[in-house]
């Protein structure tokens, strides 16, 4: 990291997660649970910026009810947030983006946008990407962070990659909706296109000032709200009656995908979004018959299945594969591997 301005680290922990129910739920979503190591998804991600490799403290956007959590997560993995910014409601990442830029000042700090729930399992590969990119973002380019796709994925937006403009680094040459499999399974077999991990460095100003010019009404809004926020130390409460006036709006639809120098850095660093049971099971350690479990699972003849448990649970398998078995508190959740994106159904179901 360069020795001038530190990267300030911007984590959006908004997110309710109800994909990988029951165990994440909107009053404990899944960054706040320990679903790939002993910590949890939240900590992880505040390790990888630490202060010693020249990053600021963070800037952390969160739902006003996980308050304490946060704190309390945060505290525990030394990671003391700058501004511990409480939304009183969801506004998508456009408008969390623009709180944290002006709590930030508003200026030429650069900062590195990160989910709270993904997984990056060669910490090394992503500093060297960031790097790569803070010339061109010091310049007052916006830049994203690529991934290495290694499979026809509709799930994820895709980026087409463009000319190169530094080392490592390209314009972006359009940003491209998750596709049906015929238009992944060409672009992976067309290569220069990479997957939209979610990821972003860029200054404050340059941020601040694509929003006035491409999504006025989210600026405006974010100012009000920032300028009758009520501050109790770290914590920051952006006024409510403002806030709610906010259009709701992606940082891909609001400005990455109308600005005019945007950049991406394609990077293979082990990435995941965790979207899903089977996608927490791809990323996992497997034993030796291809099972994930929770110490307490008793796997008898069993093969390719993941089963996590809570609260104690005990939970026995003898002669089934490919299956996701979760249980956590009243609730158990059982499916075929390969479907657990119906999870959705479920909840609707339940519903209504």
């Amino acid at each position: 990291m360069p020795d001038s301005t530190p990267i300030v680290p911007v984590i959006l922990s908004g997110g309710s997660g109800t994909r990988l129910w029951p165990m994440s739920r909107p009053e404990r979503p899944k960054q706040l649970l320990a679903l790939v190591a002993e910590e949890t998804m939240l900590q992880l991600t505040a390790r990888r910026t630490p202060a010693d490799r020249g990053y600021a403290a963070p800037i952390v956007v969160a739902n006003a009810s996980h308050a304490q959590d946060v704190e309390e997560q945060l505290a525990l993995a030394g990671a003391e947030p700058s501004a511990l910014i409480l939304e009183p409601m969801g506004r998508n990442t456009a408008p969390a983006i623009a709180l944290a830029a002006l709590a930030a000042g508003g200026g030429a700090s650069p900062l590195l946008v990160m989910p709270s729930d993904h997984v990056i399992a060669d910490v090394p590969a992503f500093h060297a990407a960031i790097a790569a990119a803070l010339p061109l973002v010091e310049a007052g380019w916006l830049a994203t962070f690529g991934i290495t796709p290694d499979r026809p994925e509709t799930g994820y937006g895709w980026i087409k990659a463009g000319e190169p403009i530094g080392p490592g680094v390209h314009r972006v040459e359009r940003f491209v909706e998750k596709p049906p499999r015929d238009k992944a399974e060409a672009m992976l077999e067309a290569g220069g296109h990479v997957w939209n991990g979610g990821i972003f460095l860029f200054r404050a100003d340059a941020y601040l000032e694509a929003l006035a010019q491409h999504a006025p009404g989210i600026l405006t809004a974010a100012r009000e709200a920032m300028d009758k926020a009520v501050r109790e130390g770290a914590r920051v409460l952006p006024d409510a009656a403002a806030f709610a006036l906010c259009p709701s709006e992606s940082i891909d639809y609001a400005v990455m995908e109308t600005s005019e120098q945007v950049a991406v850095v394609p990077v293979t660093m082990g990435w995941s979004d965790v979207g899903s049971w089977d996608a927490l099971h791809e990323i996992s350690d497997c034993d030796t018959r291809g099972n994930v479990c929770s110490d307490d699972v008793i796997a008898i003849d069993t093969e390719n299945c993941l089963v996590r448990t809570a609260s104690g649970r005990r939970v026995a398998l003898v002669g089934v594969k490919d299956l996701i078995v979760v249980a956590d508190g009243d609730d158990v959740l059982i499916l075929p591997r390969g479907r657990s994106q119906e999870v959705k159904r479920i909840l609707e179901a339940m519903k209504g």
